[in-house]
């Protein structure tokens, strides 16, 4: 008796993941699918999260604290007293800028990232649209509160300040911070150095302005910190220590030279190895 073996059949294509995969015609991800790739990899790791809810969460209970010690100056405002803790919150803006790519290069993710998304441009605009809109969304609200939880608890003797639309301004100095620390981020591609270095492009300006003698005031103008302070209409923002500038223009300034900087990170990113 002989036996015959039923010709090999051969899979269907359609079946196969590769198949499915190009059913789209080759369609790579887009913009959107970039975004949602990066908001579930942000909610996913804790330091980021963590960092992000001390943040949002600092400038009322500094508020609170203000008022309650009655430590406010005589000539400052109510809205600088609400805005106490405004500048420890916008150094862990730009440390969540930081950690959200460098920790992708310390975990080795960037890799399976670019493969998602090839397109490396594409990439860092995810990160830093998720950036600027949960910033702005979160801190928006939050210095609102610190500011009105300082006018209830002061006694009405300080002056109020003009908080429409420094408000607005206040909130937007956050995503700027936190899109410099993005930007150096990708230049430098390690956590500790990127967070090293944005904290001094916020700080050392301020610090090291007096050794520039009458350039003082443009050298500490040219600091996060400095536009924030301004906003903030606290009494502490002097021509001589943060520069002459007022606070929208300072606030521009900052947010063209962090556009820049975003600009070489991309393109460096687009150049190099992951």
């Amino acid at each position: 008796m002989t036996f015959t073996t039923p010709p090999a059949t051969t899979p269907s294509t359609s079946n196969t993941p590769n198949a499915a995969a190009g059913a789209g015609g080759g369609a790579r991800a887009g913009f959107r699918q970039a975004l949602a790739f990066e908001w579930i990899k942000f909610r996913s790791v804790r330091s980021t999260v963590y960092t992000t809810a001390v943040m949002a969460l600092l400038p009322a209970p500094g508020a609170v604290f203000v008022a309650a010690t009655d430590s406010l100056q005589p000539d400052d405002t109510v809205l600088g007293a609400g805005l106490t803790l405004a500048l420890p919150a916008l150094i862990l803006a730009a440390v969540v800028g930081a950690l959200v790519i460098c920790g992708e290069y310390g975990s080795g993710t960037m890799r399976s990232t670019v493969a998602a998304v090839p397109r490396r441009g594409t990439v860092l605009a995810a990160k830093a649209a998720l950036l600027t809109g949960l910033l702005y969304a979160l801190m928006l609200p939050s210095c609102g509160a610190a500011y009105l939880v300082g006018d209830a608890m002061l006694d009405g003797s300080h002056a109020q300040g003009d908080p429409l639309p420094a408000l607005f301004g206040v909130a937007a100095a956050f995503p700027v911070a936190g899109l410099l620390g993005l930007a150096l981020g990708t230049l430098i591609r390690h956590s500790a150095g990127a967070i090293t270095s944005v904290v001094g492009v916020l700080l050392l300006p301020e610090l090291f302005g007096p050794l520039f003698g009458d350039a003082q005031r443009w050298v500490a103008g040219l600091s996060p910190t400095a536009a924030l302070q301004k906003l903030t209409q606290t009494s502490d923002a002097t021509a001589e220590t943060v520069g002459s500038l007022g606070g929208w223009p300072s606030l521009l300034l900052v947010a063209g030279y962090t556009a820049l900087t975003l600009l070489a990170a991309g393109t460096l990113l687009a150049r190099r190895d992951v």
